[in-house]
């Protein structure tokens, strides 16, 4: 390319990039505190990327095709279909401010913050109270001091074989919230053959990237700044309450006295969303103990209301029969969020089909949101994992993941999906016309 071509590219891309600006700012500027629904939610450019053509044109010839390549010229709007897991996770650092902004900008209208506390139990977002190790730079700075369990090399024999993993454990209840704010994410991952920190560090999946994981990025958040920052990209919240990996009640002080009860941790999360003026409508607060969706039912009716009880089964024997669904809504329970494959099955001649769980779930008036699209690597390889488990024969090729979306979205009727990369589920919603 000459330099003159050179510089009216740069130009040009610079005055891409200053429209690009403007129109996230005045999008926010439009925005209800709250994340209202309505015109100024959608007012965001919504930029797919090439990852949904790829899998519509990957498809095996078919109607469902024909509609979705159909759809390739948009206008692509957000959508509550489309659940922003952890942010963009796929690609980005998890439960990271430019996570977050990227699973937005691919039209995510629900972005989750998972939610624990740190030793001065202030409210962060991260997947687990003890995955910094894993998830941030915690041990390559001097906080690494302070993690529960030090850093431990791999042991290896003469001939390479690992005898004993490399390992860590470094806890959000181990440090501060000013500390925790000191640290930049990474992408979730660690070489378990590593003998050195740097090693340890590294183990990135290549069917990931860590193009987005810089030293200039990875910006931690707590689970205010996460509600400041959902509002101003007008998307509403799904927050995680994790459980807890020290003893509860939690002795904050070191005192010996447990003084911070499981309520007051489900409490203060919801305070946080009251004290920001986040209407309930707008939070979508979730689960795995039972317990929690309990107590926001009984003390916070309007956030309990729509509150989700995640289900953790691992195979479909640990899913619960129709009367345990049926008891869930008698007790006010309204939605429930179980993995893929407790929704979907194979019928006799090979399709992807509702499963019994769904067609029970449905019987007792539960809405469903269901979890992970796109955390699974390359599905083609005919290797795939727990969340494929029910339907995995029919998986052949990449583009089968759109025809997974329209059996989850036609046949099994499930309110959104969680994705690591918001875009794919945006596609499908927006061709579709689902809100």
């Amino acid at each position: 390319m000459s330099t003159k071509n050179s510089a009216f590219a740069l130009a040009a891309f610079a005055l891409l990039a200053t429209l690009s600006i403007i129109d996230i700012a005045s999008s926010a500027s439009r925005h209800d505190d709250d994340g209202d629904d309505g015109e100024s939610r959608n007012s965001m450019n919504i930029q797919l990327g090439p990852r949904p053509f790829f899998l519509v044109n990957d498809m095996e010839p078919s109607a469902l095709k024909n509609r979705l390549k159909h759809c390739g010229n948009g206008l692509f709007r957000k959508t509550d279909f489309s659940i922003g897991h952890r942010g963009a996770a796929l690609q980005f650092p998890e439960h990271t401010k430019e996570s977050y902004e990227a699973a937005a900008r691919m039209g995510a209208g629900i972005v989750e913050c998972d939610v624990t506390f740190t030793k001065d139990k202030e409210l962060v977002c991260r997947h687990s109270q003890c995955d910094l190790h894993t998830t941030t730079n915690i041990l390559a700075t001097p906080l690494a001091e302070k993690c529960a369990k030090p850093f431990t090399p791999a042991q290896v024999d003469a001939a390479g074989n690992i005898i004993q993993e490399a390992s860590a454990q470094c806890c959000t209840s181990d440090i501060t919230v000013e500390e925790f704010k000191s640290l930049k994410g990474k992408m979730d991952a660690f070489n378990p053959a590593a003998t050195s920190i740097a090693e340890y560090l590294g183990g990135t999946p290549n069917w990931r990237t860590d193009l987005y994981a810089g030293p200039t990025s990875g910006t931690l958040l707590t689970h205010k700044e996460s509600i400041q920052l959902f509002k101003t990209l007008g998307v509403k919240m799904t927050p995680e309450l994790k459980s807890a990996s020290v003893t509860m009640p939690y002795d904050s002080d070191g005192d010996g006295v447990g003084d911070y009860t499981q309520a007051h941790y489900a409490q203060q999360m919801i305070d946080e969303y009251k004290a920001a003026n986040v209407k309930p409508r707008n939070v979508y607060a979730q689960s795995f103990d039972i317990r929690d969706v309990r107590y926001w039912i009984a003390n916070e009716p309007q956030f309990g209301k729509q509150a989700v009880y995640l289900d953790d089964a691992n195979i479909v024997a640990e899913l619960p029969n129709a009367a345990q669904l049926a008891a869930y809504k008698a007790e006010g329970i309204n939605i429930v969020a179980p993995p893929m494959f407790a929704l979907l099955d194979i019928d006799g001649n090979g399709n992807i089909v509702a499963s019994r769980y769904a067609r029970h779930a449905k019987a007792a008036g539960l809405d469903i949101i269901t979890w992970t699209l796109e955390r699974s690597g390359i599905l083609a390889d005919g290797n795939n994992d727990f969340y494929y488990q029910t339907f995995d024969s029919a998986i052949k090729r990449e583009g089968d993941m759109m025809k997974v979306l329209d059996v989850l979205a036609r046949d099994v009727g499930i309110r959104g999906i969680f994705s690591d990369w918001a875009a794919t589920v945006s596609y499908y919603a927006n061709c579709m016309k689902l809100k």
